[in-house]
């Protein structure tokens, strides 16, 4: 009697004969990496070219955000620290989405980019999403939870890091 359990061992991708699904899996993480990259990549140009929000205090800046968020927050002391200086937190938060998504759009120290992402995302929501009710209206919660994939496996496919992965490939090759 026949069972429908494959009695093969090898890896359909030793013998290059590739199917949809095999590409589908290869490319998941494409689509999180091009969204992720170009929201933080927006998200922090949105904040440069904003002259309200680089600001101490008025409607619309930063500071007034975190005033406003601060007894809400989970965190009240890290609201604290950035009311130090909320311009400069302001630039940082700004400057660092720009670096996560540009290193998450192009593959570079992806997994580095994918965890400063994480941790802006988890700042975020511990600070200005935090008291939103419920819970799953919050974005920041979700973006966490959209940089996971991406620390864990990196950009793997289309990527300069697999380029430079595939190049020290060759020259330890061309060594041996």
């Amino acid at each position: 009697m026949t069972h429908g359990i494959r009695t093969d061992t090898h890896s359909p991708y030793l013998d290059g004969d590739r199917n949809w699904r095999d590409t589908a899996t290869r490319y998941a993480l494409l689509p999180l990496r091009v969204f992720l990259g170009v929201t933080f990549i927006y998200a922090g140009l949105d904040k440069l070219t904003d002259s309200a929000f680089m600001k101490d205090s008025g409607s619309g800046s930063v500071g007034d955000l975190m005033r406003t968020v601060r007894d809400s927050s989970a965190i009240p002391a890290l609201v604290d620290q950035a009311l130090k200086n909320p311009v400069g937190f302001g630039y940082a938060i700004a400057f660092g989405e720009l670096a996560v998504g540009i290193g998450t759009l192009i593959g570079l120290l992806s997994r580095i980019a994918a965890l400063g992402g994480a941790l802006i995302s988890l700042s975020l929501w511990l600070t200005v999403s935090w008291a939103t009710e419920p819970y799953y209206y919050g974005n920041d919660l979700a973006y966490l939870m959209a940089w996971l994939p991406l620390v864990l496996a990196g950009a793997p496919m289309l990527s300069l890091d697999a380029a430079l992965r595939g190049r020290r490939r060759q020259r330890a090759g061309a060594y041996r």
